[in-house]
Formats: C-alpha cells, sequence, structure tokens
C-alpha cells in the first residue's frame, strides 16, 4: 500500500554576475596570500549582489529557472516558503513580493521565514507538513541570500567565505512505498545568539548616524565560538538523525552539510567519521551562501553524478542563531 508524500522533484539556483576572486581580495588583504584564502576557506570565487540586486532578485531568477526548464508552471504553485535573513524590506513580507513577480496564484499561500544555514531543512520540514496534511499539493520553497550587504569591507575573516545566491527546490505530493523526506532532528541554542549577529538596523537597535559610525552595522562573526559549537553540536544531531531512522551511518549513501568553508567541513567531516567518497563539497566557485548551500550541492551532485536518485542523504544544516537541523532524504 503506498501513502502520498512530499517530494523534492528539482532544484535550480542562482548567482548575482559579479564573481569575487580569491585572487582580488588577496590584493585588498597582502598578509593573506591566494593559496592561504582557498587552503582555508576552499573558496576561489564567491558571487556578490550588485549595490541594487536583493534577494527577491534572485529567488525570481532562480524560481524562474524551474519554470522555464519546464518542471512546473507557475499556476501549479499552492505555497511559496521563503527563507531568508536579508529580506528586501522588514515589510511586506519578501514572499509577497516574489509571488507577485512570478505570476504565482493569488490563492497560494506565501510566507518568509528568518533562518540562515539551517534553513533549508526547516524549509523542507515546513512543506512536508504542509504538504501531508493536504494543505497544499505543490511547494515552491526559496532560500535566497545577500548577505554580502551586512559585510564590512575591511573584515577580511568575513568577506573570503560569504557570497550571495538563491535556491528554488520545487516540492510535489505524491505516492511512495517509504518517506522521501523524514526523520527530522532540531536543536536551538539562543545563548550563542550573539557569537552571530547583526546588530543595528531592527527594533532592538536602530539604524542611526551614531550607529553607523560604529562596527555595529555589520555582520559579527566570532569565528571560533562557532566553530567550538559546529563541533559539538554537529557530531550530535547526525546521531540523532540516524537514531530516529533506527540506521547506522553505513545505511546513509552521501552526507550534504551546510557549506560553511573547508576547513570547518573537514574537521566535522573526520570527527563524524564519514568517508570523503561519501561527503559532498561544492564550496570553490560559490562560497558559503548560507541558507542556499545545501540546495545549491544537491543540485550539482546530481547534476554530476555524485547522488543519484534512489540514494539516501542526510542533509545537515547548522550555524546562525545557534540554529541546528538535520534530516534524510531520497531524491
Amino acid at each position: 500500500m503506498t501513502t502520498s508524500f512530499a517530494r523534492i522533484v528539482a532544484i535550480r539556483s542562482a548567482l548575482p554576475a559579479r564573481a569575487v576572486s580569491s585572487e582580488a581580495l588577496a590584493q585588498e588583504f597582502p598578509e593573506w596570500g591566494v593559496e592561504k584564502i582557498v587552503a582555508k576557506t576552499g573558496i576561489r570565487n564567491r558571487h556578490i549582489a550588485a549595490a541594487d540586486e536583493c534577494s527577491s532578485d534572485l529567488a525570481v531568477a532562480a524560481a524562474k529557472k524551474l519554470f522555464d526548464d519546464g518542471d512546473c508552471s507557475p499556476h501549479e504553485i499552492d505555497f511559496l516558503l521563503l527563507c531568508t535573513q536579508s529580506p528586501d524590506y522588514f515589510l511586506p513580507s519578501t514572499a509577497c513580493l516574489v509571488q507577485d513577480r512570478l505570476g504565482l496564484p493569488t490563492t497560494c499561500g506565501a510566507l518568509d521565514f528568518n533562518l540562515g544555514c539551517s534553513g533549508f531543512v526547516y524549509g523542507l520540514s515546513l512543506a512536508k507538513g504542509l504538504m501531508e496534511t493536504a494543505a497544499a499539493k505543490t511547494v515552491l520553497l526559496i532560500t535566497a541570500e545577500t548577505y554580502s550587504k551586512f559585510l564590512n569591507p575591511q573584515d577580511k575573516s568575513v568577506r573570503t567565505i560569504f557570497g550571495d545566491g538563491a535556491a528554488a527546490t520545487l516540492l510535489r505530493a505524491g505516492p511512495a512505498e517509504r518517506e522521501p523526506i523524514g526523520s527530522f532532528v532540531f536543536a536551538t541554542d539562543g545563548s550563542g545568539a550573539k557569537n552571530l549577529i547583526v546588530k543595528t538596523g531592527g527594533m532592538r537597535q536602530r539604524t542611526t548616524p551614531a550607529t553607523e559610525a560604529t562596527a555595529d552595522q555589520w555582520l559579527y562573526m566570532n569565528g571560533p565560538e562557532i566553530f567550538n559549537f559546529t563541533l559539538r553540536a554537529v557530531p550530535e544531531l547526525v546521531d540523532a538523525v540516524l537514531g530516529r531512522a533506527g540506521l547506522s551511518l553505513n545505511d546513509v549513501d552521501r552526507f550534504v552539510f551546510h557549506q560553511a568553508n573547508q576547513f570547518m567541513l573537514d574537521s566535522l567531516r573526520k570527527r563524524v567519521g564519514i568517508p570523503v567518497d561519501k561527503f559532498c563539497v561544492e564550496l570553490e566557485q560559490v562560497g558559503n551562501t548560507v541558507s542556499a548551500t545545501i540546495p545549491m550541492v544537491l543540485e550539482a551532485a546530481l547534476k554530476d553524478g555524485r547522488i543519484v536518485p534512489g540514494q539516501r542523504v542526510m542533509l545537515v544544516g547548522f550555524g546562525v542563531g545557534y540554529s541546528s537541523a538535520g534530516c534524510l532524504v531520497e531524491l
């Protein structure tokens, strides 16, 4: 007997036209050579949004690729989920802007949710909930970020890592012998909020001429604390996902973690005990695109055969919040 479950049908991504190379950053920060940047981050290029280019623009570009490729038409979308921490406005919701620009039905639900590196996994859980309670049959999940607008031009520690981008993931409800998306585990530790934060601009600390003269207007990242949190939280999360599914590490065909940076990914892979050939990385030409990293890896790995349909893949997101989430999917 088959049951209707949510499943991932297609993924398409979009990047800003402008790319900033590690060579260009090394010229700005001569104390860091090109090879040092690449060895530490794994990144040779990161795409940076234009001054007038926002998350909605990248979201629309990614979704249009889905439509243009024939994976779906706009009128089929029942619900739009948009994950971003860099919205066009405080209000209205960026999802409403994207709904209008894409020509999605006015009967379509649309909402933003503010999560970073764990956002894609959270988005899958929201989509699954909508679809498996019959609230929607076809969901468009978009993760879109323009973190570059938060970065201090003089802060090499973040400028070498973060890039802008968006990914559009199409999900449909359909029959399956077992759940294509499931075994979700979530974790939150807000005590770490201060270690990855943009302090001004919200209601707690408004932007003023005085704050614009301080570092508080820029993204602050306490790298060592983020690293310590990750090494502690991610292995526990992996174990929890496996335990919930009743599986072992060997039962998973591929692992896709949030693409923080190469050093962190290497450390996590070794700590968890994942073989190199099961661990998918896609950093070199895009950098850390926050909530869009996991779907970008999935898109690339499906295209080049590192992941094939039917394989069991573990997804793990972790970072700003602190927030982390993991699940298993079959594509």
